[in-house]
């Protein structure tokens, strides 16, 4: 097996991901064989990931994916093994090693990890081989002790697979000296024993006023520390992992072009706008729930949903279908992706119940076509030809149901020869089930060329690159990264 170091948290959202991407770049810059690992995650914004030995793909969360690519290496679904997606307030569906398992309301969920222990195990076992190191990340926080019997994400996990324990502990919300010295006070001596010690992430300022907490710290908790993380500018020009930031993106300084984004209850894969957002004369708004849209957008993006027909009821609810019908009518254009273009049709139907007790809605009607959700999931990624701009383009598919009439007479793209997504008669009205397309460059200029905007175009991959290797950089000036890489076990 490989040597192994773990990062758990005082919480959720203390920059666990991107500290675990931006030690996995360091040690790969230091000629080490590195890969990520994450037990459990709980994320609508998922990826496709190679299933060794079997054709096709499984799904993982975009955090692994972008570890992976801070390692270097393709992903793979051992990378994170269990992924939960949430569907309802109490309920999510069950991914394990790539596939789905079904689906379980919270409390359900807290009896089948016993069962789920043995693929994370397994998938522990196949994603070291061949490694150097694997830098895990934990899930939440350990010091839920109330979830402790049946825990699989943290010392659980650390416990059975012998993995050391970092503790992170982020500044910037405050009470972070009483969040490592309480996880201290409450935790078994099984797991305290597990923990070589902590660093503190999300400083600004200067770290020095920080030294007296530092030995306060030791004091309570005996820990040593390995560095103090200074906010990590770099970080906002990464993937977005999960739902937890969307309450944190707001509108900009004044661009060329507004685009809105309505943020869904189930909103999935909202990630595809990332290199919209690094697009220098772009702005994207994301949209809160019970607020209007900006009239002022050019365009608007209807993202990726878990629930299709549960989002196009909270849809309407918000007022948002008289913002959008609005919008259509100033001349505005519009783009749905997956579940955004689901929801854009006439009509969604769901025989079977697969996303819930409502099995038919009206869709918003800006597209002549109707969906029918089907059992069987697509996961796959493609290449694919976008039919506006006869442009390549690449991304995956991760979707359930089946899109017919009309306007699919008029595709969006073509997919391994097969057309796929529609789009309106006048053109200003689009919806495909392929995530990534604006990660093209070539296309994401046309595109952006298309509505008025100069000069886009971008090397997003490049930025994300760089961005990773800056994060290496801080990590390695901030952090003792020779102490955490030696303590890997």
């Amino acid at each position: 097996m490989a040597k192994a170091i773990m990062l758990q948290g005082t919480g959720s959202d203390v920059g666990k991901t991107v500290l675990v991407a931006g030690l996995c770049r360091a040690a790969k810059k230091r000629g080490l064989k590195v890969r990520p690992f994450k037990p459990q995650n709980m994320s609508n914004n998922a990826a496709v990931a190679d299933i060794p030995g079997v054709s096709g793909g499984g799904e993982i969360g975009r955090a692994q994916w972008l570890q992976a690519i801070a390692c270097g290496v393709p992903p793979t679904i051992h990378m994170n093994p269990v992924l939960l997606k949430p569907q309802t307030d109490v309920g999510a569906q069950v991914v394990v090693q790539g596939k789905v398992f079904g689906e379980a309301r919270a409390r359900d969920y807290q009896a089948l990890k016993g069962r789920l222990m043995d693929a994370v195990l397994d998938s522990w076992a196949k994603v070291g081989e061949g490694a150097d190191l694997v830098i895990v990340e934990g899930a939440g926080s350990p010091a839920e002790i109330n979830l402790r019997s049946r825990d699989i994400a943290n010392m659980g996990f650390a416990t059975r697979a012998g993995v050391p324990v970092i503790l992170v502990g982020d500044i910037d919300r405050g009470g972070v000296i009483a969040s490592i010295a309480g996880t201290h006070l409450i935790l078994p001596d099984e797991d305290r024993r597990m923990i070589v010690g902590y660093l503190i992430n999300k400083f600004r300022g200067d770290v020095s006023l920080f030294d007296d907490g530092i030995e306060a710290i030791e004091k309570f908790t005996g820990w040593r520390c390995f560095g103090v993380v200074p906010w990590l500018k770099a970080a906002a020009r990464l993937p977005s992992e999960d739902s937890v930031v969307l309450d944190r993106l707001a509108s900009g300084e004044k661009r060329a072009l507004k685009i809105a984004v309505p943020m869904l209850s189930r909103i999935a894969n909202f990630d595809d706008l990332d290199p919209l957002k690094a697009e220098p004369q772009v702005e994207v708004v994301f949209v809160p729930p019970g607020q209007r849209w900006p009239q002022d957008a050019g365009l608007v993006v209807i993202p990726g949903s878990k629930s299709t027909i549960g989002d196009i009821v909270k849809f309407r609810e918000n007022g948002w279908d008289r913002d959008l019908a609005a919008h259509r009518k100033r001349g505005g254009h519009i783009v749905g992706i997956c579940g955004g273009f689901q929801m854009l049709g006439h009509s969604v139907r769901d025989p079977d119940g697969i996303e819930g007790s409502v099995t038919e809605t009206q869709g918003l009607g800006l597209l002549n076509v109707e969906t029918v959700m089907e059992p069987e999931k697509t996961v796959r990624n493609v290449s694919a030809r976008s039919v506006p701009f006869d442009l390549p383009l690449e991304g995956y598919e991760i979707h359930l149901g089946r899109t017919t009439g009309p306007d699919t007479l008029r595709p969006s793209a073509v997919i391994n020869g097969v057309d796929d997504g529609a789009i309106s008669a006048d053109g200003k009205v689009s919806g495909t089930y392929m995530h990534g397309l604006f990660s093209a460059d070539a296309f994401r200029a046309k595109f952006l060329e298309s509505l008025g905007v100069k000069g886009g175009g971008i090397d997003y991959r490049a930025e994300v690159e760089r961005a990773l290797d800056e994060i290496a950089a801080e990590l390695e000036t901030h952090l003792d990264c020779d102490a955490i890489f030696g303590l890997a076990r």
